[in-house]
């Protein structure tokens, strides 16, 4: 690593030929002297709170300094330097990469070193409430995509002096701000090193889309769909995941935290059930799971109860088609099940005040045409949306996602072996969550292996108070939350 030159001059030779000094309109310097002593500040314009460089500025070249005490000059810059967050470099790769960072750097003419100031800026909005996890009554911030407004979100909700945030740069061009969030007394230390671990062998350009890029360095996910860290918005999910010893990655640019390790059932929970009473909030949850359910083997079933009407009670006899048509059943649950993924798909990708347009022509003229010119029979549109809402009523949109892969290979084995494909399809499905782990942790936990009273919790939403002990599964230090009543 080179060291930095003792003229200021030298210095710009070095950042032009580098860093593009004077190429670049928005890498800059500015020139001044003080007491006859060369000075130059470097910054990136965008990055930085200008006002605050022009306080720097007017506090520096105020200083006036008799000719018998100028080598002292470099103290008395960084003695005029009013913040509280100022450093020294001693090498021209840590000076370019503080200044990308959105700091400004100060050199000082004769100094082996220079100054560098935590002035940043970045441009980006205000905290508010996620549109992935509203809640009807709770807090209305949520994460931006500033690491540094994250994590002060998260400290204003744990106020607890063992909490820690390690900051890393990942790749080798973005160097990208990657924090590990953990509570030092609670979280496993060997998860935190491993983590740290994958995060420092990351050899790669940029982590451009940021969390999603990272997560699948760190768990090496492949080509399994299901989520295997759990992704939030909120601030209080991730503090609430905090306190019980999990820990968190915050990637700066992103609006989202990983939370690790996770389980399934982690991504079938929502923060309204904690904002209602026990009991509404377990009326809520099951709810939830059914539809949850309903949008993974409803569609399956009925189709394996239509296709072999002597595998149906006769309680059940409405089930199945009241009328033929000339197209398979297997091929109409099939286009109108991709087809609520192209209108998912143009949602997304549809401007806010046409997306509502476009749903009502979505459900009202291609539904019933499809209906009346015979490509569909009107149970398949109603069990396919009701398997959609079921989709849409899954907290974690990774899960619903791969609920949906699921449904659609449940649906071609029914297809094809009938009652056979139902179950060995779902045998093998069972099977592959119970071999799938995160961080060595059992996925389908606490289901399996099965632990009562942890499978009790995730059944109903008991009360706080009730909560004693922190999940196993995290193992962590202290596993004890609060004292039995009366202690």
């Amino acid at each position: 690593m080179q060291s930095l030159p003792l003229k200021a001059g030298q210095l710009d030779e070095i950042l032009t030929s580098r860093a593009g000094l004077g190429e670049s309109f928005d890498f800059m310097v500015r020139k001044f002297v003080v007491s006859g002593t060369p000075v130059h500040l470097y910054a990136v314009n965008g990055l930085c709170d200008t006002l605050f460089i022009m306080q720097l500025l007017e506090e520096v070249v105020e200083i006036d300094v008799p000719k018998n005490e100028r080598s002292h000059i470099s103290s008395l810059v960084h003695n005029r330097l009013i913040h509280q967050s100022v450093e020294t470099v001693d090498t021209v790769d840590d000076l370019i990469r503080q200044v990308f960072s959105g700091l400004i750097a100060i050199k000082v003419e004769g100094d082996r070193h220079a100054y560098v100031v935590d002035v940043r800026s970045y441009p980006g909005r205000q905290p508010e409430e996620p549109d992935t996890e509203k809640v009807v009554r709770g807090s209305r911030d949520g994460f931006v995509e500033n690491i540094i407004v994250n994590t002060a979100l998260t400290r204003r909700r744990i106020r607890d002096e063992r909490i820690r945030f390690d900051m890393m740069e990942v790749g080798q061009r973005s160097k990208a701000d990657v924090a590990v969030g953990y509570i030092k007394d609670l979280a496993n230390q060997d998860l935190v090193d491993a983590i740290k671990k994958e995060l420092k062998a990351i050899d790669v350009d940029g982590l451009t889309m940021t969390d999603k890029s990272l997560e699948e360095y760190i768990v090496k996910q492949g080509f399994n769909p299901y989520p295997l860290v759990r992704f939030t918005e909120r601030a209080d999910i991730a503090s609430t995941h905090l306190l019980e010893g999990h820990v968190c990655i915050y990637v700066d640019t992103s609006p989202s935290v990983m939370i690790t390790p996770t389980t399934y059932f982690h991504h079938v929970q929502h923060a309204e059930e904690f904002r209602q009473s026990p009991a509404v909030g377990t009326f809520i949850r099951w709810i939830r799971l059914m539809g949850i359910i309903s949008s993974l083997i409803l569609l399956p079933l009925w189709y394996l109860l239509a296709i072999d009407p002597d595998l149906r009670p006769e309680s059940l006899a409405f089930l199945g088609m009241k009328e033929d048509t000339n197209v398979p059943l297997i091929l109409q649950l099939l286009i109108a099940d991709i087809g609520i993924e192209f209108l998912r798909i143009a949602a997304i990708h549809t401007p806010t005040p046409l997306s509502t347009a476009m749903g009502l022509i979505a459900a009202v003229l291609i539904g019933q045409i499809a209906i009346d010119v015979g490509l569909f029979v009107p149970e398949v549109i109603l069990y396919v949306a009701i398997a959609a809402i079921g989709t849409f009523a899954t907290p974690s949109y990774e899960l619903s996602v791969a609920n949906k892969m699921v449904r659609v290979s449940l649906l071609l084995l029914v297809w094809i072996f009938h009652i056979d494909g139902l179950v060995i399809g779902l045998t093998i499905y069972i099977l592959y969550l119970m071999n799938t782990k995160s961080f060595s942790t059992p996925y389908l936990w606490p289901l399996a292996p099965f632990r009562p009273k942890a499978m009790l919790r995730i059944i109903m939403r008991l009360p706080m108070t009730s909560a004693m002990l922190r999940p196993m599964i995290v193992k962590t230090k202290d596993r004890v939350r609060q004292k039995p009543t009366g202690e």
